[in-house]
């Protein structure tokens, strides 16, 4: 009986983890990486979803707003079986576009402006995070196993 609440909670069930690069290139377009699952159980896979995430900040203390912006996903659909104890490696690749702001094009393209820009950009707060998230959809269990990374962005 507390076995198969353990399974149906995903307890003992399977464990997802993303292999990422240290650094990803804004001109590269897409995000290759591996997916690893482990599992104290045999658990069935039926599909990944893994989102490429833009964490847009402005402003300072009361007056910030944050916004998060899913700017790359993939769907992987292939049903896969975790053995007991093994280690399962599932490739991946995420493509992208980073949707740049007017300021954002001009500090890129004029050398002059480009440093005026980017002391206005830091004095107001503007500032953008990137990171992975990942969830599997595991037959049989309630609450899926879920997994996020922050990403080095060059």
């Amino acid at each position: 009986m507390f076995g198969k609440v353990k399974k149906w909670l995903g307890i003992e069930g399977a464990k997802i983890e993303l292999v990422l690069p240290r650094e990803i290139f804004e001109s590269a377009g897409n995000i290759v990486g591996k997916v690893r699952f482990r599992s104290m159980n045999e658990q069935k896979v039926l599909s990944i979803n893994l989102k490429l995430i833009e964490k847009y900040s402005r402003g300072r203390q009361k007056s910030r707003l944050v916004d998060e912006y899913t700017i790359g996903e993939i769907d992987l659909t292939n049903p896969f079986l975790i053995p007991v104890g093994e280690l399962v490696e599932i490739d991946f690749s995420i493509p992208f576009k980073i949707v740049k702001s007017e300021m954002d094009e001009m500090e890129d393209k004029n050398i002059i402006l480009g440093g005026i820009i980017k002391a206005a950009k830091w004095a107001s707060g503007v500032n953008s995070t990137f990171r992975v998230e990942g969830t599997a959809k595991v037959e049989g269990v309630a609450l899926d196993p879920f997994v996020k990374a922050d990403l080095k962005w060059s």
